[in-house]
């Protein structure tokens, strides 16, 4: 594996934090040890913790995982509509890179305050993660084009019906992404595709697609621990799954390091690595 390889997507559920009461599913047991454990199989080296939708705007449980992964993590908060720069300040501190804009079923974020929640990140460097149906990209592009900060899309758009890369919804995404502040994750292809593992052919379709057009826009999740994933998908395979896609090494790697460290602030691995060889040289 790549050096400073980074899953760009997980969530954590640990004992002790209390679900919301609009969670609409009793999630796994998802500890920051037992990630790990997957984490060194894979051999990534970096995560990015996204706030799980179960804990509302409660940030505790994803918060304490940031202080447990240490400097090779970043995380992705919800916060509600009304919350002042403080608490920006504090959660960035800790290592929060975003906020989390989730637009499906069971997501509290609203349309309304994209724009403002936009203006007070974008000087931290911070972006939107958002999810939605990607169906829906057309009628919110103009909003999501004129954003002040980055935007990262989760889950290959995550097109809730099956699209051609010649559909407009497909080719609203890329014009999001030719803005140049846009990032698309490849990830979590169960959840959309209808045609199945182990390559989810209607999913890798666009994937393909997408990294062949913007490999300097493509990032990689497993989105571990797959919760309500029946049968649960495996991780490794998940990973193989996202290098086919990639077709290339030089792709896979500005997927899993250069592009992370753009998104979400990770020192250059790639500097950190021509300074060794200089020093062995």
């Amino acid at each position: 594996m790549y050096p400073g390889a980074c899953d760009c997507h997980i969530h954590i559920y640990e004992e002790g934090y209390s679900l919301a009461p609009h969670a609409t599913f009793l999630p796994p047991p998802a500890p920051v040890s037992a990630y790990q454990r997957m984490q060194k199989e894979l051999g990534l080296t970096r995560v990015v913790v996204v706030q799980p939708t179960g804990y509302g705007f409660d940030n505790s449980c994803t918060l304490s995982a940031l202080e447990k992964f240490g400097s090779a993590a970043r995380g992705i908060a919800m916060l509600p509509p009304q919350h002042d720069d403080n608490e920006i300040a504090r959660l960035h501190e800790a290592g929060i890179r975003g906020l989390r804009y989730m637009m499906l079923a069971g997501g509290l974020a609203s349309w309304s305050n994209l724009e403002a929640d936009a203006a007070r990140i974008a000087a931290l460097g911070w972006h939107i993660d958002l999810q939605l149906d990607g169906r829906d990209l057309p009628s919110h592009e103009s909003e999501l084009k004129d954003l002040p900060c980055k935007l990262v899309i989760d889950h290959t758009g995550k097109f809730i019906e099956p699209v051609h890369p010649d559909s407009e919804a497909f080719r609203s995404l890329c014009r999001l992404l030719d803005r140049g502040r846009c990032w698309v994750k490849l990830s979590a292809p169960y959840e959309t595709s209808r045609l199945g593992p182990p390559d989810y052919d209607d999913v890798a379709l666009l994937a393909r697609t997408l990294a062949a057009r913007y490999p300097e826009r493509c990032l990689w999740g497993s989105n571990w621990p797959h919760p309500n994933a029946q049968p649960r998908p495996v991780d490794a395979l998940l990973l193989d799954w996202l290098v086919r896609c990639a077709g290339n090494e030089n792709t896979v790697e500005k997927i899993l390091v250069g592009n992370p460290e753009a998104v979400y602030g990770f020192s250059s691995s790639l500097a950190s690595r021509r300074r060794s060889e200089a020093s062995t040289s």
